[in-house]
């Protein structure tokens, strides 16, 4: 297929999330649309909370599964008037996200912002130890060298030599070249 898929964001009911997700998937399957609407994704985080007893003691903790975005789930579908329909009229599902309601593709840089889905990892011409030239932020033009770098939080430390001492500055990959 020539068309191209991309992500988009649907409104849902709050607490109706994983129903949404789960019903657009079996409607999916059985229309045998998958190459239509490739993927349905409700981004979760997990986090340890503490476990309390009646009387208010922490007695231990458990690890549960937190909605990063409630109330919205991401498809990555080819949009047309048929996958649209489908979409809209899922149960639970109260529209696409845009204006007017018209729905609106997130860009590469919002999918990856967003977690929604994991792009390409990113590479640099600088390794631990290189020089480089900060090229963007409010230390524009100072040089510095490589600590660490961190491709899967696309970060990188530098220490720049500033009024005689070494500063660490956490930096963006994109936001330092080799000098």
């Amino acid at each position: 297929m020539a068309e191209q898929a991309y992500w988009y964001v649907v409104h849902t009911y709050s607490g109706y999330e994983n129903k949404v997700a789960q019903d657009l998937m079996t409607m999916v399957e059985n229309r045998r649309l998958q190459d239509l609407i490739c993927d349905v994704k409700v981004p979760t985080e997990t986090a340890i909370e503490d476990v309390l007893d009646k009387q208010g003691n922490k007695v231990g903790e458990k690890e549960v599964q937190h909605k990063i975005y409630p109330g919205y789930v991401f498809v990555k579908m080819v949009m047309n008037d048929n996958t649209w329909y489908i979409v809209r009229n899922t149960r639970g599902c109260t529209g696409f996200v845009g204006p007017a309601s018209k729905p609106e593709p997130l860009s590469e840089e919002e999918v990856a912002k967003l977690g929604v889905e994991m792009v390409a990892e990113p590479s640099v011409d600088y390794e631990v130890g290189d020089t480089v030239e900060i090229t963007a932020g409010p230390m524009v033009g100072s040089v510095g060298t490589v600590e660490s770098i961190d491709k899967n939080e696309r970060k990188v430390q530098v220490k720049i030599t500033m009024f005689g001492r070494e500063i660490p500055a956490e930096l963006e990959l994109h936001q330092v070249k080799l000098l």
